[in-house]
């Protein structure tokens, strides 16, 4: 497996939509309901390159034989008042590529990154009680709250989402 950062001239749009699309037919709720197409979720990936461009959001992809299998982005925050901070988002691994380690170091990777970023204070959210919320919490995420009816999952049905953060080292 190879993790590697990407580019705004790099950015694999196609591949990282196939991506997106597995992983809500698989139930993840990342945003999207069931039904999502490969070409909205494509253009939803090329949306982000100015971003990317710019720096405020730093992208990785985990490959395996040259196949992209998971993603995970830090937002960084750019008001004055909040550089400490970012946000980690939209961990993904592919369903069939699950249970090898790539979120972990998915997750290690964006962490390291933030620490070099000066960032000091990482937030995210979860779908309450969904495999990934255990793997936040067994990297040391601290659970700050849960808030009922926050989104829909895939299939439409409004689930409660939980927040969590993580202190860095300065």
């Amino acid at each position: 497996m190879i993790i590697r950062q990407v580019t705004a001239g790099d950015l694999p749009a196609n591949a990282l939509a196939d991506l997106l699309v597995d992983v809500v037919d698989g139930g993840a709720s990342v945003g999207f309901l069931r039904g999502l197409t490969h070409p909205v979720a494509a253009t939803w990936w090329w949306n982000l390159e100015p971003a990317v461009e710019d720096g405020t959001l730093l992208l990785w992809v985990a490959e395996v034989d040259g196949r992209v299998v998971g993603t995970v982005q830090l937002r960084l925050a750019t008001l004055p008042n909040s550089r400490h901070r970012a946000e980690l988002a939209k961990l993904l691994v592919h369903r069939s590529a699950r249970g090898r380690g790539i979120g972990k170091e998915l997750m290690r990777t964006a962490e390291e990154a933030a620490h070099d970023e000066r960032v000091t204070l990482l937030l995210l959210d979860t779908e309450t009680g969904s495999p990934a919320e255990g793997l936040y919490t067994s990297l040391g995420w601290t659970t700050l709250g849960v808030i009922p009816d926050y989104a829909l999952s895939p299939d439409g049905v409004l689930s409660p989402t939980t927040f969590l953060y993580k202190a860095l080292d300065e």
